[in-house]
């Protein structure tokens, strides 16, 4: 299942549709309400978002294509200290052909 997150991802420079699997976004998204208000969904977007249009510019400066994997530090579900995750951009073709960019847990296809 794929979360399309296009709105947002405007505000991070990105100019073709982009979507979160479900398992990343649980991964590195999701921030329940019943944790602390350290964090919130929106913000947790916002920075992955933004972490992934950098890592999309340099790839294509350096005309690098397909899956790009890249870290991110995530505050985990009952802690308060970031920790080092990674997740996968892949930008590829849509379902009519057009440019598309999914983040998604490494390994997932």
């Amino acid at each position: 299942m794929l979360i399309d997150v296009t709105e947002r991802a405007w505000e991070a420079s990105f100019r073709i549709p982009v979507a979160v699997t479900a398992a990343a976004w649980a991964d590195v998204v999701e921030w329940p309400e019943t944790e602390p208000a350290i964090q919130d969904e929106s913000g947790r977007l916002c920075d992955i978002l933004f972490m992934a249009s950098v890592v999309a510019r340099a790839a294509a400066r350096l005309g690098k294509r397909g899956r790009i994997t890249f870290e991110l530090c995530v505050v985990p579900r009952g802690g308060e200290v970031p920790e080092r995750t990674q997740v996968d951009l892949h930008v590829g073709p849509g379902d009519r052909g057009e440019p598309v960019a999914t983040i998604m847990e490494p390994g997932e296809d």
